[in-house]
C-alpha cells in the first residue's frame, strides 16, 4: 500500500494559479464581451502600457511581458492583426525583428476594460485594505526576484526568445 508523500509546505504554484483564476473570474466576462481571450488581453495590456512608444514594441518583449511563448504569441498576434487590434511591421533599427503596436480599436478596448479592471482592484483594496494589498504586491515582487535567475541579461533573454 502506498503512503502519501509528507510535504511540509503548501503547494505554492497551485495556490498562485488558484489566486490567478479567482482574480481572472472577475475579468473574463469583460474580456469575452469585447471578444478577447486571456492571451489577447495580456498582449493588449502590454501594448497599452507602452502606447506612447511610436516605434512599437519588439515581439520578444511582448512575449516576456505578456508571459507567452514565442509560437503561441505568433498565433495570438495573427488573430489580433486579422481583427484589427494590432499592427506589425519590421523594426526600423533591425529588420530581423518585428515590432507591434495597438491600433485605435485595440487601445479603445484597453481603455474600456481598464475602467472595469481598476474598479475590481479598488474593490480588492477596499476589502483587503490598502496596506495588505500593498504587502501582497511587495511579497509577489520579492518571490519573483528570489526565483528569477540573475545569470541572463534582458538582452540575452530577448535573443533566446527570438530563436
Amino acid at each position: 500500500m502506498k503512503t502519501a508523500t509528507p510535504f511540509v509546505h503548501r503547494n505554492l504554484p497551485r495556490l498562485l494559479l488558484q489566486a490567478r483564476e479567482a482574480v481572472m473570474a472577475h475579468t473574463r466576462p469583460g474580456l469575452r464581451q469585447h471578444g478577447l481571450s486571456d492571451q489577447q488581453w495580456r498582449v493588449l495590456r502590454v501594448l497599452g502600457e507602452h502606447a506612447d512608444d511610436p516605434e512599437g514594441i519588439e515581439t520578444g518583449r511582448v512575449a516576456r511581458e505578456a508571459y507567452l511563448l514565442g509560437p503561441s504569441l505568433t498565433g495570438v498576434l495573427t488573430r489580433m492583426e486579422r481583427d484589427g487590434l494590432i499592427e506589425r511591421e519590421r523594426s526600423v533599427q533591425d529588420a530581423r525583428r518585428t515590432v507591434v503596436r495597438a491600433t485605435a480599436l485595440g487601445l479603445s478596448k484597453v481603455q474600456a476594460l481598464q475602467e472595469t479592471i481598476e474598479a475590481h482592484y479598488a474593490w480588492m483594496e477596499q476589502n483587503l485594505g490598502k496596506a495588505k494589498l500593498g504587502q501582497l504586491y511587495a511579497l509577489l515582487d520579492e518571490v519573483i526576484a528570489l526565483e528569477t535567475p540573475e545569470t541572463e541579461t534582458p538582452e540575452e533573454l530577448a535573443e533566446e526568445e527570438e530563436r
